[in-house]
């Protein structure tokens, strides 16, 4: 990949409350994820795990 951090995405693409159960990133992340460059990958693969993390405890 060139921006050299893959996609969170594990193939379960299921919107709940605005975000996906799969990878736990916003529509606008998933969508925006090809654009994003190194740190804003970063921080959002961060953001989507503490997401799902507050998921799984829901």
């Amino acid at each position: 990949m060139a921006k050299g951090i893959e996609s969170p995405c594990v193939s379960i693409c299921q919107l709940k409350r605005g975000l996906c159960v799969g990878c736990g990133r916003t529509m606008e992340e998933i969508t925006r994820w090809p654009s994003m460059k190194r740190p804003e990958r970063m921080k959002t693969h961060q953001r989507a795990a503490q997401r799902l993390k507050k998921l799984d405890k829901a």
